[in-house]
């Protein structure tokens, strides 16, 4: 069985991020080590379980409309919320107060 190369991600390993942060070929390399480690170990393929599960339940897995099921700061309920707005939870925000009040 081959596979559909129209469905390959054709940016994988070009994240703009490794240009940003100015990371050499080791480093890439070194991360993909690490991020693989990581995505095999059983707490993240029970993180992924729960919130694939969630997305099912809520009829937005693999529907392509952006929305996911996200958790709450408390890392105890789940939410709907868009696919950006959730990835963007995990960092600062420019504008934030809290942002403002580390920086002085």
């Amino acid at each position: 069985m081959s596979i559909d190369k129209s469905k390959r991600n054709r940016n994988a390993n070009k994240h703009p991020s490794y240009n940003k942060r100015k990371m050499t070929k080791k480093q890439i390399e070194a991360k993909k080590r690490y991020d693989t480690k990581y995505h095999k170990s059983s707490k993240a393929k029970k993180y992924r379980a729960e919130l694939n599960k969630a997305n099912r339940k809520a009829g937005t897995y693999g529907n392509g409309d952006g929305v996911d099921m996200a958790h709450s700061k408390d890392g105890k309920k789940l939410r709907k919320q868009k696919a950006s707005v959730n990835r963007a939870n995990n960092r600062p925000s420019k504008r934030s107060t809290t942002a403002k009040k580390k920086s002085k």
